[in-house]
């Protein structure tokens, strides 16, 4: 239907005859200016990170992103006819989207750590450096209970078919799931705020249901109004040690009640310190804050998704619920530093909006990513080997006073990291440390490194990017394509159909 709507407004704006061509089940039209389809939708600046000299900074911190949102937004953009907002391009998110066939750490430990070190795909004079975690993997059935406030955003603008509508059937997806130890509340807002169900019994499930379809959108929006009410909710019917959570779903536009932004992380980030965490769930098109969206779950200690389909709501309330529900390791860093013997320059690919200053890596108050059950993180750093003769732009950072590396000790390692995380349940951190090796370079990669990295060149040319070289779409699928794996719910393969959808949109441009 999507595909047909967007067929029928590109005949109108720009008396296109239909094309009798249907090009493997697309549509066989001139791709539609992007401004016009982003008008209304907000999204926070990406500012690449820059390739930096070992001898200017060995050391790269960072916090982990278990998002998806941009990715399935992405998606939706491109089966829609156009290619993506740059800006809504987070490369780490689509990483992150696939499940990968790693070790789950060893029994007593929460992150197992893994990594590959090879040849940059789109540049033959680079290096590439996979970093992985894993989180332990828990049976949902058997942890605590869910206290879970449903936040659902009923003005005006969640009429389509593809808001208040799809909202429905994707937390009906959820209740299906609970347990006789859940309980589900739902707060809505529109002109105000209010409660439609309190502390649901589980085991009475047809109440919930007759709940969440008596709903309808009209009115304007109190998003903040909302936000406060669903935390009262929470605390009442808090469950002590179990996952509480609010999930708040709505297209992101807030426009009466605590509208400052700001404001509203700093509401956020106190609430979090009660044990509530907050998730978000994007819906739809034309008013969609993504920037906000982000921003509300990273302070809420939560996971953002955003669901233009059902198929996605499947796989993030049945395929991958214990990853989307239940957190096992929170406030998870890295802190990675080069062995200047072999590395010249370094370049954290992704993840802008998630670096860290270096003293934030010990500080137990500076908030950061979490991990549910079974996630896997993945991130990329592009190496300059030490013998290249490239030159890299100086920059000025702080002294660090203690190093690994002096050049002269540890020949044999190319890098060391150190993470820390914390449980769900205290505010200290635990340490893992690592070391990768030079030796452990080699152009064998592993399925995961392959399909992973397609992903990653992907979002270079989605982006333009300064860092693109030599990536092309021809690459991307064809090294997908050789590591589809097991593919369980045919998301790599959709991948591939993405990326042959992007091609065609970029030739026509």
């Amino acid at each position: 239907m999507r595909k047909m709507l967007v067929f029928i407004m590109v005949v109108g704006l720009f008396t296109l005859s239909a094309c009798s061509s249907m090009d493997e089940g697309y549509m066989d039209y001139e791709p539609y200016p992007s401004d016009v389809y982003v008008e209304g939708e907000t999204y926070a600046e990406i500012v690449e990170n820059e390739f930096i000299r070992t001898e200017d900074m060995p050391v790269s911190t960072f916090s982990t992103d278990v998002d998806t949102a941009s990715y399935a937004n992405v998606r939706r953009m491109l089966e829609d006819g156009y290619l993506p907002e740059p800006n809504a391009v987070r490369i780490e998110e689509m990483i992150n989207y696939f499940d990968y066939d790693v070790d789950a750490p060893d029994e007593g430990e929460v992150i197992n750590v893994f990594t590959e070190f090879s040849q940059a795909p789109w540049n033959d004079n680079h290096q590439l450096l996979m970093v992985g975690l894993k989180a332990e993997e828990v049976v949902f059935e058997e942890t605590d209970g869910m206290n879970l406030v449903f936040l659902i955003d009923v003005s005006g603008s969640m009429s389509s078919s593809d808001k208040l509508p799809l909202l429905k059937r994707a937390f009906g997806l959820l209740i299906d799931n609970l347990r006789p130890k859940d309980r589900i509340s739902i707060v809505v807002y529109a002109g105000a705020a209010g409660v439609v169900l309190e502390g649901g019994d589980s085991t009475n499930k047809n109440e919930i249901y007759d709940a969440l379809d008596d709903l309808q959108a009209g009115g304007s929006t109190a998003g903040g109004e909302g936000i406060e009410l669903a935390y009262k909710v929470a605390e009442r019917n808090f469950i002590e040690g179990g996952n509480n959570r609010i999930i708040i779903a709505t297209d992101g536009d807030f426009n009466v009640g605590i509208s400052d932004v700001s404001q509203l992380e700093d509401f956020i980030s106190e609430k979090r310190e009660t044990g509530v965490f907050l998730s978000v769930l994007g819906f739809g098109t034309g008013n969609l804050r993504d920037d906000v969206l982000e921003s509300l779950a990273d302070h809420g200690n939560g996971v953002y998704f955003y669901i233009d389909s059902y198929k996605e709501a499947e796989k993030v309330f049945i395929n991958e619920l214990g990853a989307s529900m239940v957190t096992v390791a929170k406030d998870v860093k890295l802190q990675i530093e080069f062995n200047p013997v072999y590395v010249k320059g370094y370049r954290l690919i992704g993840y802008e909006n998630r670096v860290l200053d270096y003293e934030d890596f010990e500080d137990d108050e500076k908030d950061a990513g979490d991990m549910g059950a079974g996630h896997v993180v993945i991130a990329f750093y592009e190496i300059i080997p030490a013998d290249s003769e490239e030159d890299i732009d100086e920059q000025t950072f702080d002294e660090i006073s203690e190093l690994r590396y002096t050049g002269e000790n540890y020949l044999d390692e190319l890098m060391y990291l150190a993470i820390r995380y914390k449980d769900p349940n205290s505010d200290t951190s635990e340490l893992i440390e690592y070391q990768a090796y030079e030796a452990d370079y080699s152009l064998e990669t592993s399925e995961t490194f392959d399909f992973s990295s397609a992903v990653v060149e992907f979002g270079l040319l989605l982006r333009d990017s300064a860092y693109k070289y030599n990536a092309s779409f021809d690459e991307v699928i064809s090294r997908a394509n050789a590591n589809i794996g097991k593919d369980e719910f045919g998301y790599r393969d959709e991948f591939i159909e993405l990326v042959e959808i992007a091609e065609r949109l970029k030739a026509r441009q």
